[in-house]
């Protein structure tokens, strides 16, 4: 019995050991700091559980049935044992408390990085990457809005250069995770998230969708080359070389639920593709968010409404307002100078996106 016994943990050693605990060794360093996080949380609680733990095997042992253990059935109260009992658990909770709030604002993942390593403060003369990233049915399409190029499946970024992240989805809502990278966090249709991470090693990374999302959702996974400048300007080549262009019509066409996709690239991106893509409106007979948010604004379209969605598609947007206010408002015609004239003391938009007053949400695990 003995044997066997040892048998067994040898054997689930040998698997363990395979392991790739990569959330707590990973290779990026905004990923390192949360596993650091994941350590010192779990040391903390070790804390009460390991007592606890302890306790359970040593007074199953002296009180068991034959042991001759002291008896006090009329025993109801310790001021000592409730002091323990709870000023530790309270210290442990609030030392939790001030490490989660610390590291949630460290490591917003709408903040750009502060550091690329620990031992590397950021280049004031670098600016982020940036990635458009749409979440689709069951594959991941990458836009590169700084060379005009896009790419399905596979990412590519350079050692050491921060990454901004701009996510959606054309679907139900995705968790976006790249465990060596970043934590993930949710795209989700008609909105936009943001994600700031960095690489500081070359290599091959595995990202995937993290929650479940339907019947692709084990094969929508994509690799992420993490190369140096030369490397990355060859993999920007080798998408500018693909004589696919990514306009309104190939975007539909990808658009299509399918599930272990190939790598594709895209040498040019039609303009504008990510405002239409986030504001739902890729296909010709769509009308977009901001469009439909505007004629809420202005009063709503009514019972006519019904009928005149191809009289609102296109006809404005949050910049411009006339051709909605002759249509909804006539009354308010004769005020359209003032009228502009307040929308103009509105404040900007945080983003690029300031047609489209849609909500950003956040979500980060």
């Amino acid at each position: 019995m003995t044997k066997t016994r040892l048998l067994i943990i040898a054997s689930a050693l040998t698997l363990l050991s395979g392991c790739n605990l990569v959330v707590l060794n990973p290779s990026g360093d905004v990923a390192a700091q949360q596993g650091d996080l994941i350590i010192y949380a779990t040391v903390l609680m070790l804390i009460v559980i390991l007592p606890v733990l302890a306790m359970t095997v040593f007074f199953a042992f002296k009180y068991r049935s034959d042991a001759n253990a002291r008896y006090e059935p009329d025993w109801d109260h310790s001021v000592s044992l409730e002091i323990v009992i709870w000023a530790v658990p309270l210290a442990i909770i609030i030392c939790l408390a001030g490490l989660t709030w610390v590291a949630t604002h460290r490591l917003d993942p709408y903040a750009d990085l502060p550091r690329i390593s620990e031992d590397k403060p950021i280049d004031p003369n670098v600016t982020p990457l940036q990635v458009q990233v749409v979440a689709m049915d069951w594959k991941w399409l990458f836009i590169y809005p700084e060379y005009g190029v896009a790419s399905v499946n596979e990412m590519a970024t350079i050692v050491d250069r921060p990454v901004e992240f701009k996510l959606t989805s054309t679907t139900v809502m995705n968790a976006f995770y790249i465990p060596d990278m970043v934590g993930m966090i949710y795209a989700m249709a008609g909105m936009e998230t943001e994600l700031n991470g960095v690489l500081n090693a070359e290599g091959t990374y595995e990202g995937f969708a993290s929650h479940y999302n339907g019947d692709g959702f084990s094969k929508m996974r994509f690799d992420v080359q993490a190369v140096d400048q030369e490397g990355f300007d060859a993999w920007i080549a080798q998408a500018e070389a693909t004589s696919q262009m990514l306009d309104r019509e190939a975007f539909v066409e990808l658009d299509a639920p399918s599930a272990g996709v190939p790598v594709a690239y895209y040498g040019a991106v039609e303009d504008d593709m990510w405002e239409r893509i986030v504001n739902m409106c890729v296909g010709e007979d769509e009308l977009c968010l901001h469009d439909m948010m505007m004629v809420d604004a202005l009063g709503g379209g009514g019972l006519d409404g019904l009928y005149n969605r191809e009289l609102y598609r296109g006809l404005c947007t949050a910049d411009d307002p006339e051709a909605l206010f002759a249509i909804l408002r006539p009354d308010l015609t004769d005020r359209m100078t003032e009228i502009e004239a307040a929308l103009a003391l509105l404040p900007p938009q945080p983003d690029a996106l300031s047609a489209a007053p849609s909500v950003q949400a956040r979500g980060n695990e």
